[in-house]
Protein backbone atom coordinates (compact mmCIF):
# COMPACT_ATOMS: atom_id res chain seq x y z
CA UNK A 1 0.00 0.00 0.00
CA UNK A 2 2.94 2.44 0.96
CA UNK A 3 4.58 1.80 -2.44
CA UNK A 4 1.11 2.28 -4.20
CA UNK A 5 0.34 5.61 -2.10
CA UNK A 6 4.03 6.62 -3.87
CA UNK A 7 2.74 6.09 -7.30
CA UNK A 8 -0.02 7.73 -7.00
CA UNK A 9 1.29 10.87 -5.23
CA UNK A 10 3.99 11.11 -8.54
CA UNK A 11 1.17 11.69 -10.85
CA UNK A 12 -1.22 13.75 -8.87
CA UNK A 13 -1.74 17.32 -9.79
CA UNK A 14 -4.01 20.03 -8.42
CA UNK A 15 -7.57 20.30 -9.81
CA UNK A 16 -7.87 22.26 -13.27
CA UNK A 17 -9.45 25.91 -11.99
CA UNK A 18 -9.61 27.11 -15.60
CA UNK A 19 -12.05 26.77 -18.30
CA UNK A 20 -12.28 23.92 -19.76
CA UNK A 21 -10.17 24.52 -22.98
CA UNK A 22 -7.29 26.59 -21.23
CA UNK A 23 -5.03 23.54 -20.56
CA UNK A 24 -1.79 24.21 -18.55
CA UNK A 25 2.07 22.57 -19.56
CA UNK A 26 3.40 21.08 -16.70
CA UNK A 27 6.68 19.48 -17.06
CA UNK A 28 7.64 15.73 -17.22
CA UNK A 29 7.07 14.53 -13.76
CA UNK A 30 9.56 11.37 -14.01
CA UNK A 31 12.73 11.11 -15.88
CA UNK A 32 14.11 7.51 -16.66
CA UNK A 33 18.01 6.52 -16.00
CA UNK A 34 20.45 5.93 -18.77
CA UNK A 35 19.89 1.97 -18.21
CA UNK A 36 15.73 2.14 -18.05
CA UNK A 37 15.66 3.89 -20.75
CA UNK A 38 17.99 1.48 -22.64
CA UNK A 39 15.70 -1.42 -21.08
CA UNK A 40 12.72 0.21 -22.32
CA UNK A 41 13.76 0.65 -25.86
CA UNK A 42 14.85 -3.00 -25.72
CA UNK A 43 11.30 -3.83 -24.56
CA UNK A 44 9.49 -1.60 -27.21
CA UNK A 45 11.71 -3.31 -30.20
CA UNK A 46 10.78 -7.18 -28.56
CA UNK A 47 6.92 -6.45 -27.72
CA UNK A 48 5.92 -3.54 -30.09
CA UNK A 49 7.98 -2.76 -32.88
CA UNK A 50 6.30 -5.59 -35.05
CA UNK A 51 2.63 -3.56 -35.19
CA UNK A 52 3.97 -0.13 -34.29
CA UNK A 53 7.20 0.00 -36.65
CA UNK A 54 10.12 -0.20 -35.15
CA UNK A 55 10.27 3.85 -35.35
CA UNK A 56 6.85 3.98 -33.87
CA UNK A 57 5.24 5.21 -36.90
CA UNK A 58 2.54 3.15 -36.57
CA UNK A 59 0.19 0.79 -38.89
CA UNK A 60 2.00 -1.77 -39.61
CA UNK A 61 0.42 -4.47 -38.61
CA UNK A 62 -3.42 -4.48 -37.13
CA UNK A 63 -4.13 -0.65 -37.69
CA UNK A 64 -1.43 -0.42 -34.73
CA UNK A 65 -1.78 3.31 -34.10
CA UNK A 66 1.15 5.97 -34.38
CA UNK A 67 3.47 6.37 -31.33
CA UNK A 68 4.83 9.49 -31.93
CA UNK A 69 1.90 11.50 -32.36
CA UNK A 70 2.16 14.84 -30.37
CA UNK A 71 -1.39 15.02 -29.34
CA UNK A 72 -1.26 11.44 -27.93
CA UNK A 73 1.00 11.60 -25.86
CA UNK A 74 0.65 15.49 -24.36
CA UNK A 75 -2.98 14.37 -23.40
CA UNK A 76 -2.60 10.93 -22.22
CA UNK A 77 0.51 10.45 -19.74
CA UNK A 78 1.00 8.58 -18.25
CA UNK A 79 -2.28 5.69 -17.79
CA UNK A 80 -4.53 6.51 -21.39
CA UNK A 81 -0.49 4.74 -22.36
CA UNK A 82 -0.23 3.08 -19.80
CA UNK A 83 -3.37 1.30 -19.36
CA UNK A 84 -3.92 -0.86 -23.05
CA UNK A 85 -0.46 -1.56 -22.56
CA UNK A 86 -0.85 -3.01 -19.75
CA UNK A 87 -3.97 -4.99 -19.88
CA UNK A 88 -4.64 -4.73 -23.79
CA UNK A 89 -7.81 -3.80 -25.46
CA UNK A 90 -10.40 -6.74 -25.17
CA UNK A 91 -11.71 -7.77 -28.18
CA UNK A 92 -8.60 -6.29 -30.25
CA UNK A 93 -5.46 -7.68 -31.37
CA UNK A 94 -3.54 -5.15 -28.41
CA UNK A 95 -2.85 -7.71 -25.84
CA UNK A 96 -2.36 -6.93 -22.32
CA UNK A 97 1.78 -7.33 -21.62
CA UNK A 98 1.38 -6.66 -17.87
CA UNK A 99 2.44 -9.76 -15.82
CA UNK A 100 -0.21 -10.11 -13.86
CA UNK A 101 -2.82 -10.76 -16.78
CA UNK A 102 -0.12 -13.19 -18.57
CA UNK A 103 2.45 -10.36 -20.43
CA UNK A 104 6.14 -10.30 -20.26
CA UNK A 105 6.48 -6.89 -18.65
CA UNK A 106 6.84 -6.57 -14.65
CA UNK A 107 5.26 -2.99 -13.43
CA UNK A 108 8.20 -1.07 -13.31
CA UNK A 109 8.73 -2.23 -16.84
CA UNK A 110 5.39 -1.29 -18.16
CA UNK A 111 5.68 2.62 -16.33
CA UNK A 112 9.43 2.90 -17.66
CA UNK A 113 8.12 2.02 -21.05
CA UNK A 114 5.17 4.24 -21.00
CA UNK A 115 8.02 7.03 -20.53
CA UNK A 116 10.54 6.18 -22.52
CA UNK A 117 7.62 6.45 -25.50
CA UNK A 118 6.81 10.19 -23.69
CA UNK A 119 10.22 11.09 -24.27
CA UNK A 120 11.21 9.93 -27.46
CA UNK A 121 7.80 12.30 -28.69
CA UNK A 122 9.58 14.75 -27.41
CA UNK A 123 6.34 17.02 -26.00
CA UNK A 124 5.28 18.81 -22.94
CA UNK A 125 2.20 17.02 -21.14
CA UNK A 126 -0.64 19.20 -21.02
CA UNK A 127 -3.33 19.49 -17.72
CA UNK A 128 -6.96 18.10 -18.91
CA UNK A 129 -10.37 18.51 -17.05
CA UNK A 130 -11.55 15.44 -15.67
CA UNK A 131 -14.84 16.40 -16.00
CA UNK A 132 -17.65 14.96 -18.35
CA UNK A 133 -17.91 16.59 -21.76
CA UNK A 134 -21.75 17.05 -21.80
CA UNK A 135 -23.16 17.05 -25.12
CA UNK A 136 -26.56 15.59 -27.26
CA UNK A 137 -25.70 11.92 -27.67
CA UNK A 138 -28.50 11.72 -30.62
CA UNK A 139 -26.57 14.97 -32.64
CA UNK A 140 -23.46 13.06 -31.57
CA UNK A 141 -24.30 10.22 -33.83
CA UNK A 142 -25.58 11.63 -36.52
CA UNK A 143 -21.84 13.70 -36.84
CA UNK A 144 -20.36 10.31 -35.87
CA UNK A 145 -21.97 8.53 -39.05
CA UNK A 146 -20.87 11.54 -41.21
CA UNK A 147 -17.21 11.93 -40.51
CA UNK A 148 -16.05 8.94 -38.61
CA UNK A 149 -17.19 5.61 -39.90
CA UNK A 150 -14.98 4.94 -42.93
CA UNK A 151 -12.39 4.84 -40.69
CA UNK A 152 -13.38 3.50 -36.97
CA UNK A 153 -16.96 1.71 -38.58
CA UNK A 154 -20.29 2.00 -38.18
CA UNK A 155 -20.48 0.64 -34.72
CA UNK A 156 -17.00 1.84 -33.44
CA UNK A 157 -15.55 -1.80 -34.22
CA UNK A 158 -12.37 0.10 -35.69
CA UNK A 159 -11.79 -0.54 -39.98
CA UNK A 160 -8.14 0.90 -40.71
CA UNK A 161 -8.33 3.18 -37.20
CA UNK A 162 -8.94 2.30 -33.74
CA UNK A 163 -11.98 0.72 -32.31
CA UNK A 164 -13.52 3.41 -30.42
CA UNK A 165 -16.55 0.97 -29.07
CA UNK A 166 -14.00 -0.76 -27.22
CA UNK A 167 -15.22 -0.96 -23.82
CA UNK A 168 -12.00 -1.33 -21.96
CA UNK A 169 -10.62 2.06 -23.71
CA UNK A 170 -13.78 4.04 -22.79
CA UNK A 171 -13.57 2.47 -19.11
CA UNK A 172 -9.30 4.09 -18.82
CA UNK A 173 -9.67 7.31 -21.01
CA UNK A 174 -11.54 10.69 -19.79
CA UNK A 175 -13.91 12.38 -21.60
CA UNK A 176 -11.39 15.21 -22.17
CA UNK A 177 -9.25 12.38 -23.97
CA UNK A 178 -11.78 11.29 -26.03
CA UNK A 179 -12.56 15.18 -27.41
CA UNK A 180 -8.95 16.42 -27.57
CA UNK A 181 -8.21 14.01 -29.39
CA UNK A 182 -11.04 14.72 -31.77
CA UNK A 183 -10.03 18.61 -31.58
CA UNK A 184 -6.34 18.30 -32.25
CA UNK A 185 -6.32 15.08 -34.09
CA UNK A 186 -3.27 12.74 -33.93
CA UNK A 187 -0.18 13.47 -36.03
CA UNK A 188 1.38 10.70 -38.00
CA UNK A 189 -1.68 9.29 -38.68
CA UNK A 190 -5.03 9.75 -40.90
CA UNK A 191 -6.62 11.29 -37.95
CA UNK A 192 -7.53 14.97 -38.35
CA UNK A 193 -7.83 17.84 -36.27
CA UNK A 194 -11.34 18.78 -36.24
CA UNK A 195 -11.52 21.87 -34.64
CA UNK A 196 -11.89 23.36 -37.93
CA UNK A 197 -14.20 21.50 -39.44
CA UNK A 198 -16.87 20.97 -36.70
CA UNK A 199 -18.40 23.34 -34.12
CA UNK A 200 -17.36 22.87 -30.09
CA UNK A 201 -20.98 21.96 -29.60
CA UNK A 202 -20.35 19.59 -32.54
CA UNK A 203 -17.39 18.16 -30.86
CA UNK A 204 -18.46 17.44 -27.41
CA UNK A 205 -21.60 15.74 -28.83
CA UNK A 206 -19.71 13.71 -30.46
CA UNK A 207 -17.31 12.91 -27.47
CA UNK A 208 -20.92 12.17 -25.87
CA UNK A 209 -22.06 9.46 -28.36
CA UNK A 210 -19.08 7.65 -27.48
CA UNK A 211 -19.16 7.84 -24.22
CA UNK A 212 -22.84 6.52 -23.94
CA UNK A 213 -21.37 3.42 -25.33
CA UNK A 214 -19.56 2.51 -22.26
CA UNK A 215 -23.09 1.64 -20.50
CA UNK A 216 -23.02 -1.49 -18.85
CA UNK A 217 -19.50 -2.07 -18.34
CA UNK A 218 -18.27 -3.86 -15.84
CA UNK A 219 -14.79 -4.99 -15.43
CA UNK A 220 -13.25 -8.29 -15.31
CA UNK A 221 -10.30 -10.32 -14.30
CA UNK A 222 -9.09 -13.48 -15.97
CA UNK A 223 -8.64 -16.37 -13.86
CA UNK A 224 -5.73 -17.49 -15.35
CA UNK A 225 -4.91 -20.93 -16.67
CA UNK A 226 -1.75 -22.98 -16.40
CA UNK A 227 0.87 -22.82 -19.37
CA UNK A 228 0.68 -26.34 -21.19
CA UNK A 229 4.24 -27.94 -20.80
CA UNK A 230 6.30 -29.56 -23.12
CA UNK A 231 4.44 -32.97 -23.36
CA UNK A 232 1.34 -31.59 -23.72
CA UNK A 233 2.70 -29.70 -26.89
CA UNK A 234 1.91 -31.83 -29.50
CA UNK A 235 -1.66 -32.30 -30.60
CA UNK A 236 -2.99 -35.75 -31.33
CA UNK A 237 0.09 -37.70 -30.89
CA UNK A 238 -1.30 -41.12 -32.06
CA UNK A 239 -2.68 -39.55 -34.97
CA UNK A 240 -2.33 -39.07 -38.44
CA UNK A 241 -0.21 -36.30 -40.32
CA UNK A 242 -2.56 -33.68 -41.45
CA UNK A 243 -1.33 -33.25 -44.94
CA UNK A 244 -2.21 -29.86 -45.64
CA UNK A 245 -2.02 -28.54 -48.72
CA UNK A 246 -0.84 -24.70 -48.03
CA UNK A 247 -2.09 -21.78 -50.29
CA UNK A 248 1.47 -19.46 -51.02
CA UNK A 249 3.39 -22.67 -49.52
CA UNK A 250 2.59 -21.13 -46.52
CA UNK A 251 -0.92 -21.06 -45.41
CA UNK A 252 -3.43 -23.12 -44.24
CA UNK A 253 -6.87 -22.33 -44.17
CA UNK A 254 -9.16 -21.78 -41.37
CA UNK A 255 -11.67 -25.16 -43.04
CA UNK A 256 -8.74 -27.33 -43.35
CA UNK A 257 -7.49 -26.82 -39.93
CA UNK A 258 -10.77 -27.65 -38.25
CA UNK A 259 -11.21 -30.24 -40.20
CA UNK A 260 -7.45 -31.85 -39.24
CA UNK A 261 -8.51 -31.24 -35.78
CA UNK A 262 -11.48 -32.96 -35.42
CA UNK A 263 -10.89 -35.91 -37.60
CA UNK A 264 -7.47 -35.46 -34.64
CA UNK A 265 -4.76 -35.54 -36.91
CA UNK A 266 -0.93 -35.07 -35.02
CA UNK A 267 0.22 -31.37 -34.61
CA UNK A 268 1.21 -28.43 -32.69
CA UNK A 269 -0.81 -25.37 -32.73
CA UNK A 270 1.23 -21.98 -31.50
CA UNK A 271 -0.48 -19.69 -30.30
CA UNK A 272 2.10 -16.21 -31.71
CA UNK A 273 0.24 -13.76 -29.48
CA UNK A 274 0.92 -12.43 -26.07
CA UNK A 275 0.04 -14.84 -23.38
CA UNK A 276 -2.76 -12.51 -21.98
CA UNK A 277 -4.88 -12.63 -25.12
CA UNK A 278 -4.58 -17.05 -25.01
CA UNK A 279 -5.47 -17.00 -21.84
CA UNK A 280 -8.86 -15.33 -22.65
CA UNK A 281 -8.98 -17.23 -26.00
CA UNK A 282 -7.48 -19.82 -27.78
CA UNK A 283 -7.43 -22.35 -30.20
CA UNK A 284 -7.80 -26.02 -28.25
CA UNK A 285 -4.66 -27.68 -27.68
CA UNK A 286 -2.72 -24.84 -28.54
CA UNK A 287 0.67 -23.66 -26.69
CA UNK A 288 1.43 -19.81 -26.17
CA UNK A 289 4.38 -19.02 -28.21
CA UNK A 290 5.14 -15.14 -28.51
CA UNK A 291 6.21 -14.05 -31.45
CA UNK A 292 9.00 -12.53 -29.37
CA UNK A 293 9.57 -15.49 -27.05
CA UNK A 294 13.54 -17.78 -27.36
CA UNK A 295 12.26 -20.07 -29.58
CA UNK A 296 14.85 -22.46 -29.54
CA UNK A 297 13.87 -22.66 -25.75
CA UNK A 298 10.75 -23.32 -26.63
CA UNK A 299 10.75 -26.02 -29.93
CA UNK A 300 13.72 -27.71 -27.95
CA UNK A 301 11.96 -30.99 -27.86
CA UNK A 302 9.57 -30.57 -31.21
CA UNK A 303 10.42 -33.25 -33.86
CA UNK A 304 11.58 -31.19 -36.99
CA UNK A 305 8.79 -33.16 -39.28
CA UNK A 306 5.22 -33.06 -37.16
CA UNK A 307 3.04 -29.99 -38.43
CA UNK A 308 3.37 -26.98 -36.96
CA UNK A 309 0.38 -24.28 -37.43
CA UNK A 310 0.75 -20.83 -35.93
CA UNK A 311 -2.03 -18.65 -35.62
CA UNK A 312 -2.16 -14.29 -34.06
CA UNK A 313 -4.86 -11.98 -34.48
CA UNK A 314 -2.58 -9.63 -37.39
CA UNK A 315 -4.16 -11.88 -39.45
CA UNK A 316 -0.63 -13.50 -39.71
CA UNK A 317 1.76 -10.99 -38.65
CA UNK A 318 3.24 -12.74 -35.52
CA UNK A 319 2.70 -15.94 -37.10
CA UNK A 320 4.47 -15.42 -40.21
CA UNK A 321 7.48 -13.77 -37.94
CA UNK A 322 7.56 -17.34 -35.83
CA UNK A 323 7.17 -19.64 -38.90
CA UNK A 324 10.17 -17.57 -40.89
CA UNK A 325 12.25 -17.94 -37.82
CA UNK A 326 11.11 -21.84 -37.28
CA UNK A 327 12.17 -22.67 -41.26
CA UNK A 328 15.38 -21.14 -41.00
CA UNK A 329 16.09 -23.57 -37.60
CA UNK A 330 15.16 -26.49 -40.20
CA UNK A 331 11.72 -27.38 -39.30
CA UNK A 332 9.99 -27.75 -42.85
CA UNK A 333 6.58 -28.85 -41.83
CA UNK A 334 5.58 -25.61 -40.88
CA UNK A 335 2.24 -23.42 -41.52
CA UNK A 336 0.13 -20.05 -40.45
CA UNK A 337 -3.49 -20.00 -39.97
CA UNK A 338 -4.59 -17.75 -43.24
CA UNK A 339 -7.66 -16.53 -41.27
CA UNK A 340 -6.13 -15.66 -37.96
CA UNK A 341 -7.99 -16.40 -35.11
CA UNK A 342 -10.51 -13.13 -35.42
CA UNK A 343 -11.36 -15.49 -38.62
CA UNK A 344 -11.71 -18.56 -36.87
CA UNK A 345 -14.28 -17.41 -34.72
CA UNK A 346 -16.25 -15.10 -37.26
CA UNK A 347 -16.24 -18.34 -39.15
CA UNK A 348 -17.46 -19.95 -36.11
CA UNK A 349 -15.18 -22.26 -35.29
CA UNK A 350 -14.29 -23.17 -31.58
CA UNK A 351 -12.20 -21.59 -29.06
CA UNK A 352 -11.79 -22.11 -25.53
CA UNK A 353 -11.91 -19.03 -23.38
CA UNK A 354 -10.29 -18.49 -20.00
CA UNK A 355 -12.79 -18.22 -17.32
CA UNK A 356 -13.66 -14.62 -16.26
CA UNK A 357 -14.43 -13.74 -12.46
CA UNK A 358 -16.31 -10.13 -12.16
CA UNK A 359 -15.28 -8.08 -10.07
CA UNK A 360 -17.31 -7.67 -6.94
CA UNK A 361 -17.97 -4.22 -5.16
Amino acid sequence: MIIRALVVSLFLVPAISAQEYQYQDISNPRKLTEAQAQKAEENYQKYCSLCHGKDRQGHVNDHAPSLRSASLFESGVPHAILRPMSYGRVGTPMGGYLDEVGGPMTLAETWDLTYWLFEKSGVKRKKLSTNPVHGDIKQGEKTYLQHCTTCHGKDGEGVTAPALGNPSALAHNTDEFIRYAIRHGRQNTPMQAYAKLLSSQEIDNVTAFLRSKASGWQEAKPVLKSLPTPEQYVVNPEGEDPNFTLKDGLYVMATDLNQALVQKKKMVLFDTRVTSVWQTAHIAGSVPLPYYSNLDDMVADIPKDVQIVAYCSCPRAAADHVIHQLRDRGYTRTATLWEGIFGWMHMGYPVTRGDIEGVQD
